[in-house]
């Protein structure tokens, strides 16, 4: 992802509960937010309900901390006939804001519905 990320998607505080045994966050946490970012963007674009139909090759590149405040930053990569890759990018500011951490991505793939959660063809941008 480039260095121009725009504005974060979703930006979210860990609670207590989301720490594992080894005072880390949940993996499980973090992907939820990412799909929950990667949703926002392709509802937009879609102008429908969207599911998520695969998530490819994500690795955690560093833990997320209690105490993080955790930045979202979601893109389209590409569009497809009913579908789109969402590329997203999570950063863990920290130490009261003075660093910033790349600690996961993964890209996205989302599926326009229709009224029946059918695949439909994307609308066509202007």
């Amino acid at each position: 992802m480039t260095e121009t990320r725009g504005e974060p998607i979703l930006r979210v505080v860990p609670r207590p509960g989301d720490i594992n045994a080894n005072g880390h966050i949940f993996g499980g946490w973090v992907l939820s937010q990412m799909d929950i970012a990667a949703g926002i963007v392709a509802s937009r674009r879609a102008n429908s309900s969207v599911a998520t139909v695969a998530i490819e090759a994500m690795e955690f590149i560093a833990p997320i901390l209690l105490h993080d405040v955790i930045s979202v930053y979601a893109n389209i990569e590409r569009t497809g006939r009913t579908s789109m890759g969402i590329r997203i990018e999570v950063i863990a500011t920290r130490n009261r804001g003075t660093e910033d951490v790349k600690v996961t991505e993964a890209l996205f793939t989302f599926v326009a519905l229709d009224e029946n959660n059918r695949p439909r063809a994307l609308p066509q941008l202007n």
